[in-house]
């Protein structure tokens, strides 16, 4: 594997809309996100992306774009995000941006000249069949509940194509044309001066053609999208082809959100001439997911996660370098996700950052998850906004839950729980805005803040930094990030345990992953105490006595 810049970093991924409100809008912006550079970089963040900030209806909270050549007012202006890239770069820091492609809203102009004429030159930038008497092309079922076909507005024989919400038809990639515009709009940003980008479901670009219906997964008479793309062949096509035309020339940093590829392909998605420089590992997110819905998702714990990471590790190898989220916007929150209910404390959640940030690959740190932010209890489907959990909690009660189970069972997954505002501190709407905030602030926040662990040393949020820290801890460095990852203790109940080894230096990671202590009989002696989320750590002779959720990093012999 090469060694390429952003490997020693760390990235932030901020949801502009919840993470800093300047003009009490109620609405996070662009200078106040301007405002929160310091506090970035002295946490030891060099990466940020941020969600979309381009102009958008907010169907799906901006991931239905309407313009990709302008900010929506809502975020700021042009000069806005020209002063942003100015002052990260000032920082040594680096602005990512949210590359939406596989679709548009169906309020950009594009979609609105298809529909004025869906034969001429802009329905080919779209699917558009026709379907007399309403008999559809597939039986494929959207993303977000429904079939993937809409009538066509003005034209009741047409249906366009949307794998996602109806107000984001998706963009028909086997068009030249089309693949030409996307092209130039991405190095017109890259020309500004962003660093790159994260590249929203990018997978979904090559469909499985000619439209053809998959058995049926649900009493719907529909099935999943993830089955059509079993069967889509060719997208390396597509993503070779932006590559070569966009990032490449720019040196540009790029992070792939896929989900479903084949592991025959992993070099050609994050090899030394990979289509992205990185993507991120899904495999935790992914796991108890049912065909069903969201409510029938059986519960991670501690040994399935263990087995989750290990697994990733182990597909990469030496490929390339993935990242590793705990939490990010379309997710519930990391500590409430992987922590079995009852045992969420600060001690754990150090514990749950130490797995996650010490394995091989590069970090990506979801806005509030540094101060151990945790999930929403809503207490009623009135109070969520998120698209998905609506269509999943209606699933549910359609499955025979009571309205009350139904909730609880979205609830646990829910995409809001991500998107409540960041709680700066204890005073009215966690110091978010001087309004109304778009979305309730966490009911948690007078005891979930900056303010109250910034200057405490035991903190979840100092611990964070001291672990970040490490990556760029020239002791420790070359290990961290380049060492090879080896699992161990794998037979011992809710312990994760792990080597990063390089050639002249051997770290040994290892959390109890439960409430009760647990000694474990190390193989070879302890040479320094690298780092601890309790205050001591008892020892004797070669075995150790790990209190309930204490996790350490020792440098051991080799």
């Amino acid at each position: 594997m090469q060694k390429k810049w952003w490997h020693k970093k760390t990235a932030y991924q901020i949801y502009p809309k919840s993470f800093c409100d300047s003009n009490g809008d109620g609405i996070g912006d662009l200078p106040g996100i301007i405002s929160k550079l310091d506090y970035l970089k002295d946490l030891g963040i060099d990466i940020i992306w941020l969600s979309p900030i381009y102009c958008s209806p907010l169907a799906d909270q901006g991931y239905d774009i309407s313009d990709y050549y302008n900010i929506d007012p809502r975020f700021g202006t042009m000069d806005d995000m020209d002063r942003l890239i100015a002052e990260a770069k000032k920082r040594d820091m680096y602005i990512l941006m949210d590359l939406v492609v596989n679709h548009c809203s169906d309020e950009h102009e594009w979609f609105k000249k298809a529909c004025e004429d869906p034969d001429g030159e802009y329905g080919k930038y779209f699917y558009i069949e026709d379907c007399p008497d309403g008999k559809l092309p597939c039986n494929w079922r959207s993303y977000f509940g429904g079939s993937v076909w809409e009538p066509l507005p003005g034209h009741p024989d047409k249906y366009y194509l949307h794998m996602f919400h109806k107000k984001q038809p998706d963009l028909n990639w086997e068009n030249p044309k089309l693949r030409d515009e996307i092209y130039k709009m991405i190095n017109w940003w890259l020309d500004k001066g962003l660093a790159g980008f994260r590249i929203d479901a990018i997978i979904n670009i090559k469909k499985a053609l000619p439209w053809q219906d998959y058995p049926a997964d649900r009493a719907d008479g529909m099935c999943s999208p993830v089955e059509m793309l079993k069967h889509a062949v060719g997208v390396g096509e597509f993503l070779g082809e932006m590559r070569d035309r966009t990032f490449l020339p720019h040196g540009a940093f790029t992070a792939g959100e896929v989900f479903n590829e084949k592991p025959e392909e992993l070099p050609d998605f994050i090899g030394d001439n990979g289509y992205f420089s990185t993507m991120f590992d899904f495999n935790e997110t992914i796991f108890g997911g049912s065909e069903k819905g969201w409510y029938d998702q059986t519960l991670i714990t501690p040994n399935d996660y263990r087995s989750c990471c290990f697994a990733s590790q182990k597909k990469i190898g030496n490929i390339g370098m993935l990242s590793n989220i705990i939490e990010n916007h379309d997710e519930p929150r990391g500590v409430s996700r992987y922590i079995p209910e009852g045992e969420c404390t600060s001690t754990a959640k150090k514990l749950l950052a130490t797995m996650n940030i010490m394995l091989r690959g590069l970090p990506f740190i979801y806005q509030g998850q540094e101060i151990g932010m945790e999930n929403v209890e809503f207490q009623s489907i009135d109070e969520v906004d998120d698209i998905s959990t609506l269509d999943e909690y209606q699933v549910a009660l359609d499955a025979g839950l009571t309205p009350d189970a139904a909730l609880k069972a979205v609830n646990r997954v829910s995409r809001d729980n991500a998107r409540t505002p960041f709680q700066w501190d204890a005073s009215a709407n966690a110091g978010f805005t001087a309004g109304t905030p778009w979305l309730k602030v966490n009911r948690n926040y007078t005891k979930i803040n900056l303010e109250s662990q910034k200057d405490d040393p035991d903190s979840v949020y100092q611990y964070y930094r001291r672990l970040l820290a490490l990556r760029k801890d020239p002791a420790y460095a070359e290990t961290v990030v380049y060492g090879d990852l080896l699992p161990v203790f794998e037979d011992q109940d809710r312990v994760m345990a792990y080597y990063r080894k390089s050639a002249d230096q051997t770290l040994l990671v290892i959390g109890n992953y439960k409430t009760q202590p647990q000694t474990l009989t190390l193989p070879s002696k302890i040479k320094h105490i690298v780092l601890n989320n309790l205050p001591q750590l008892k020892t004797e002779g070669n075995e150790i006595m790990l209190e309930g959720y204490q996790a350490v990093i020792l440098e051991v012999f080799s």
